[in-house]
């Protein structure tokens, strides 16, 4: 018998990866006993980027999700691992250094044994932090190489950044190919360089499947020395998710390795466990087309893990892209012609702000760059005209080292601005806020919960904790699904709810995915209309569709009915594409109408304000 190599379920990455929502904490206790069953893990994925904010976002509480989720594992004896975004915690952006400590022992005391910190721009820096605060609250620090292809990230780049990483403490390496774009042979390079050097370091490979490449990179990873593959499993495995564990098994059993058998009967349970939360709500929101492999996801490089969120973009904008083009009486487009103009934008714009491995939250960033350059130049604007301040933060440097140099148009676009570049360490820039938030959960007679965790909560996830406190969150996300709903008994567009046919296997009947509803054609939402103007005031327009806010944060003074602004003013933001766009004050006056409340959905040009 060959070298062991163990498997890994992601179970949360399956679903991040496929579409816009993850199980409830009850469905996820229904169906941990039957993973824990199928007796080939010995690591499930329980926790990441995402995970928290979709409870907030049913009305759950996300620590006592967390808490029930890992407890059968850990009584089980299979390790719990959880991905976090180091500087950005478990959020699109960065966290304090005392937040970030809290993190770690929190995720430990609810049964989180290890974690995967990576930074989406490679920065060590940023991950070295997280190593020591990890291993200060005793888990096993898992460093990630965020893996992509470009000229500045060579097999050469991945072996130092490894040696770095071990130097500073790291117990494991992860080998992160979110994109699935990760060449066979140069990886197998990178993990016998580090197997090699480090024989005792231990090596787990993720790669998405998207593009096609991962059964020939697992295969190569695995002869160079790689002890883990992570794994997905039916009915969410393949497409924008991961490699089936039977196949996984199957290849590697007949390339001579020691692998764990696969019970067949808690498999198919746990498949069809999976199948009916797809049934019940999840399938409106998982686009057909992330369930297929596609070679055209190679060039633009972007993740399994915002695929999901990237066909409702694309859904959301199509509408307002064939708007614009209908006043200039030109032909519309459909969302594969928008995808494809998206991926021949993303592979534009990826170079000139710096190559930033395509991993959230950056390949959110670069994305959104693509789609609003789309967007404005359809109007007949130029490129680079609406950047969000999360994605300047990305460019001058506050997030991190860029792999690559800024090209000068944006160079010299910031300097329009009157942005700097930031050279120094990115966390300086983030002081402690605990102190703010205890202050806030006092004033509001909330308790900071068992290890602080309700704290910690309110710390990372601000906006979406208030609104999970106030009842907003639930109310919002039943109207959306109850829209969803609506849409599919009617025969409207959006996401393929997964048809199912009952199959007996061995004289037990499971529930099985057999092909999905033909694809509908796009229909263009309709827009709000305006409210009317009144008198000489000027109206204060959306940009963008996505939802209203006042300011970003709570220590900010939003805009109120009375206060005189200048051209140029921030006075609102909308969320959309997950960052901030901020939206500007057309003109000199006086604020003399707001027409609507902070979490408002708006399309695009409703009327927030009214300045006269």
């Amino acid at each position: 018998m060959g070298r062991e190599i163990k498997f890994s379920l992601v179970y949360r990455d399956m679903w991040q990866s496929s579409g816009k929502y993850q199980p409830r904490v009850d469905q996820l206790v229904r169906i941990a006993p039957e993973i824990v069953k199928m007796g080939c893990f010995a690591r499930v994925e329980t926790n990441g980027g995402g995970f928290e904010q979709v409870n907030l976002l049913y009305g759950e509480n996300p620590n006592k999700a967390v808490r029930a989720w890992t407890k059968p594992f850990k009584e089980a004896g299979i390790q719990t691992h959880m991905l976090d975004r180091a500087l950005n915690g478990l959020r699109m952006s960065p966290v304090p250094v005392d937040v970030r400590k809290l993190f770690y022992k929190v995720k430990k005391a609810q049964g989180v044994d290890i974690t995967r910190c990576f930074c989406g721009l490679n920065d060590t820096r940023n991950i070295i932090d997280s190593i020591k605060y990890a291993k200060e609250a005793g888990m096993i620090a898992q460093a990630t190489l965020c893996l992509t292809v470009s000229k500045v990230h060579t097999v050469e780049y991945y072996c130092n950044l490894a040696d770095e990483l071990i130097a500073n403490g790291a117990d494991e390496i992860c080998m992160k190919d979110m994109a699935g774009i990760g060449r066979p042979v140069s990886l197998g390079k990178i993990v016998s360089y580090i197997k090699s050097k480090y024989p005792n370091i231990t090596i787990q490979y993720h790669g998405q499947t998207g593009p096609g490449f991962t059964p020939a990179s697992i295969l190569e990873v695995a002869k160079a020395g790689c002890d883990i593959i992570d794994v997905g499993m039916e009915p969410l495995s393949w497409g924008t998710g991961h490699a089936d564990v039977i196949m996984v098994r199957e290849m590697l059993a007949d390339a001579g390795f020691d692998v764990p058998e696969i019970n067949m009967s808690a498999y198919m349970r746990a498949r069809t466990l999976t199948q009916e939360f797809m049934d019940d709500f999840l399938g409106y929101y998982i686009p057909e087309s992330n369930r297929r492999l596609t070679s055209l996801l190679i060039a633009p490089g972007l993740p399994g893990g915002m695929m999901g969120s990237l066909m409702n973009d694309l859904s959301t904008n199509l509408a307002s892209i064939n708007k614009s083009l209908a006043k200039q009486g030109k032909p519309e487009i459909t969302t594969d012609d928008l995808m494809v103009k998206m991926f021949d934008e993303v592979a534009y714009v990826w170079p000139r702000v710096g190559f930033p491995p395509l991993v959230t939250p950056f390949s959110q960033y670069v994305k959104n760059l693509a789609l609003f350059n789309i967007m404005q130049t359809v109007k007949g604007q130029e490129r680079w005209t609406m950047i969000a301040d999360n994605i300047w933060d990305m460019i001058l440097g506050k997030s991190g080292k860029l792999p690559g140099e800024v090209a000068p148009e944006i160079k010299e676009l910031a300097a329009k601005q009157g942005r700097e570049f930031f050279t120094g360490n990115p966390q300086d820039l983030y002081p402690d806020k605990l102190d703010e938030f205890r202050k806030e959960m006092d004033e509001n007679g909330w308790e900071y919960g068992q290890d602080d965790e309700e704290l910690f909560e309110l710390a990372m996830h601000p906006e979406q904790y208030r609104a999970y406190k106030s009842g907003k969150a639930k109310a919002d996300f039943e109207a959306e699904l109850a829209k969803k709903k609506a849409e599919k008994a009617q025969g409207g567009a959006g996401s393929l709810k997964p048809q199912t046919l009952t199959v007996d296997v061995n004289g037990e009947k499971y529930a099985v995915t057999v092909s999905y509803d033909a694809p509908k054609a796009d229909a263009p939402k309709a827009a709000q209309a305006s409210a009317p103007v009144s008198g000489n005031a000027t109206d204060v327009i959306a940009p963008i569709s996505g939802k209203f806010f006042k300011t970003k944060d709570s220590s900010s003074k939003a805009v109120a009915v009375g206060d005189a602004v200048k051209q140029g003013d921030i006075i609102g933001y909308i969320e959309a594409m997950k960052v901030f766009n901020a939206v500007a004050a057309p003109c000199d006056g006086k604020v003399v109408e707001i027409c609507r409340n902070s979490g408002d959905d708006v399309d695009e040009d409703d009327v927030l304000m009214k300045i006269q």
